[in-house]
């Protein structure tokens, strides 16, 4: 690895993300062999980073994996790769408790020097003591240089480059304000309709990088500092596999939203298939299926209509089949889904309850779920909801927040199906007992 950063800022809104989008790209048109990461447990950033980069974008976060395993991925995921480029989270210092869990912390723990994109707008000269202080807050955070965001004009930037100057922080250019250089949102987060060509918006956002940005002072500025850790190998072949563990897994528009690590730890255990619950009649053959959170409220009708793969899905279950599901996919298996409007779409009939759109209300956070003695790490992020009904299923766990509030997030159990709100991460040997047992038998 050449060299390293981590894009941080002050705030969210600053412009890290079309910041990391716009460097992995040109990184990338260099014929540099880029890896990303993100912060946190973002997975829909992680998916703008891969169409950028062309390389799979990895989570690295304190909260729902260890230390030792944050540093594992970190050392495999780049290993034979030119720069890693890892995007922040929020603020830099901020964390799920003070800096526990923040861009930081990570950037410390790994080594990873930081750049700052400053969000320009409506200031000038006042950025120095805000250089100043990020520069100087924590010793163990090597602040190397800054980016300006959504800059007016030349005359704007040699400003913004004296109060550098003067903070002992380098300036290593800007992103001139565009409106062309907007991604359109949505209410999960960054958009990616179909007919948002982010090929082109990537481009667009390279081509000012390149323009404006000094890349070549990046990546001297950002050399590592020290020998790479070898990454450590894990053992799967413990368990029994046979016959082969075949493993199926719903991807398409609807169901996208999972853990790069999640997968490739799936595919270390045995087989696995990709199948749509758009699209295809059936599932495949399979000793465990997953289906993640994503968008089915956008496709309602097109996953209601698919009559041979719901009852696929159905019969999967009530066979015992090991099925997981998370948010969206939990959703999926109720025996309805309401849109925003009330109207209701049939689903799975799997779990005899049903999610609805109306009167959407965020709900977000980490969550520790105890389960059967286990504590499951993972994080909650939608705006449906399960509708309250006399009889409501039983959750087979008990849940808490980041800082131990118990919370009325719950895990639904029927047969071996398992499913909830929460976004597990089951990729560390550290704490994923919970998983193999699980897969195979000895809950």
């Amino acid at each position: 690895m050449q060299s390293h950063l981590l894009i941080g800022a002050a705030s969210s809104g600053s412009g890290k993300t079309t910041f990391t989008l716009g460097l992995l790209r040109a990184l990338k048109n260099r014929s540099l062999k880029v890896q990303p990461f993100k912060c946190g447990p973002d997975y829909i950033d992680t998916r703008h980073h891969r169409m950028a980069a062309g390389s799979p974008s990895v989570n690295l976060d304190l909260f729902m994996m260890s230390e030792a395993h944050v540093c594992d991925l970190y050392a495999s995921y780049t290993e034979n790769r030119d720069v890693a480029v890892t995007e922040g989270v929020m603020g830099l210092f901020d964390g799920y408790d003070g800096m526990k869990g923040s861009s930081a912390e990570i950037a410390c723990m790994l080594e990873i020097p930081v750049v700052l994109i400053v969000n320009a707008k409506s200031t000038a000269y006042s950025v120095a003591p805000l250089l100043y202080g990020f520069k100087h807050f924590n010793k163990s955070i090597r602040v190397v240089g800054a980016v300006f965001n959504f800059v007016a004009s030349e005359s704007h930037y040699s400003f913004l480059k004296q109060a550098c100057e003067d903070a002992g922080v380098e300036a290593l250019g800007y992103l001139p304000k565009r409106v062309d250089v907007e991604i359109p949102s949505r209410h999960l987060g960054l958009s990616l309709d179909e007919d948002f060509c982010f090929g082109e918006f990537a481009d667009r956002v390279a081509e000012l990088v390149e323009k404006y940005v000094d890349i070549d002072r990046l990546l001297e500025l950002t050399q590592p500092t020290r020998t790479p850790v070898v990454p450590i190998s894990v053992d799967f072949h413990s368990y029994d596999r046979t016959p082969p563990f075949a493993i199926a897994i719903a991807r398409d528009a609807a169901f996208s939203f999972m853990y790069e690590a999640n997968i490739r730890y799936l595919h270390q255990l045995g087989e696995v298939t990709y199948f749509s619950p758009l699209k295809d009649a059936s599932l495949p053959k399979a000793d465990f299926v997953y289906l993640p959170g994503g968008y089915p409220e956008l496709y309602l009708a097109a996953l209601s209509s698919n009559q041979s793969m719901l009852q696929s899905i159905r019969q999967y279950a009530e066979s015992g089949g090991k099925l997981l599901a998370e948010c969206g996919g939990m959703m999926y298996l109720c025996d309805g889904i309401r849109d925003k409007e009330g109207k209701v779409y049939p689903m799975a009939g799997v779990l005899h309850q049903s999610a609805t759109m109306e009167n959407m209300k965020l709900r977000l956070g980490y969550r520790t779920l105890l389960y059967k003695g286990s504590h499951l790490k993972g994080h909650e992020f939608h705006y449906s909801r399960i509708v309250r009904q006399k009889n409501p299923l039983p959750s087979c766990a008990a849940a808490t927040t980041a800082k131990g509030v118990e919370t009325d997030t719950s895990l639904f159990s029927y047969n071996n199906v398992r499913a909830g709100y929460t976004h597990l991460y089951w990729a560390d040997p550290a704490t994923n007992e919970w998983f193999t047992n699980y897969l195979y038998g000895k809950e």
